[in-house]
């Protein structure tokens, strides 16, 4: 996130143009919605720089407005917290990649799609996107100290598990255990968390081995072992 100054970038695979929805028809946002996107994000990436450089505890709700060229109203406009002002930037990314999981090819096995949208989705493909995920170590060593960044961290693979079930319910097809659904979207989930954490607490490089994308595919592997609908065949 070095400048973060250019229309979209990505935090560790978490891109911060407006997140779009996995599935299902869209209506095109109005001028003002896109407006106060464009401004939740302006914020969120000024949080994001704020706390790499010095860390939440001495970042204050009205240094991330200044940084953002916003008044302080303006924030609390959006965010109740100083570190729920990074939420857009995380969830932006969990949106992303399940819609490239949704439009997987017809008849795809489920633990294919999943492995191939998983390692895509951390593959840090150019610079910007390698500076994204040096960034999200950053917060997520931050978010080691501070529970509050870490509760926002949270909700963000929560909520994104919770919207992800649908799109593994289509993957799969009629006929597969609930439970079962449930425990794959958790495993798909965890495994692009556990990875990003596990990556942020090393100096590994955003590619090759250690990096995100290897040990997402790798946690991915372990969870689904014996999971029935996850079986590799």
């Amino acid at each position: 996130m070095c400048t973060l100054g250019s229309r979209e970038r990505t935090l560790g695979g978490v891109s911060t143009q407006r997140p779009s929805p996995a599935t299902g028809p869209t209506a095109t946002p109005s001028l003002t919605e896109r407006r106060k996107a464009a401004t939740q994000l302006d914020i969120a990436r000024a949080a994001a720089e704020l706390f790499t450089e010095r860390g939440p505890d001495d970042t204050t709700a009205e240094d991330i407005a200044v940084r953002a060229g916003v008044a302080l109203r303006t924030f609390y406009r959006y965010f109740r917290s100083k570190q729920d002002a990074v939420a857009p930037l995380l969830a932006g990314g969990a949106d992303r990649w399940r819609a490239a999981l949704a439009a997987t090819a017809p008849g795809t096995a489920l633990p294919a799609a999943l492995e191939h949208s998983i390692a895509e989705s951390l593959a840090a493909a150019g610079a910007e996107a390698e500076e994204g995920l040096r960034w999200t170590r950053g917060l997520l060593r931050a978010a080691a100290h501070d529970p509050a960044l870490r509760a926002v961290w949270y909700r963000v693979n929560q909520e994104s598990e919770d919207r992800l079930r649908e799109v593994v319910a289509t993957l799969a097809g009629p006929g597969a255990d609930p439970l079962e659904l449930r425990l794959a979207a958790a495993a798909a989930t965890d495994a692009i968390r556990i990875a990003l954490e596990t990556w942020s607490e090393t100096d590994a490089p955003p590619h090759g081995p250690g990096s995100p994308a290897e040990l997402a595919v790798r946690c991915l592997r372990e969870l689904m072992g014996g999971m029935r609908l996850l079986a590799r065949g």
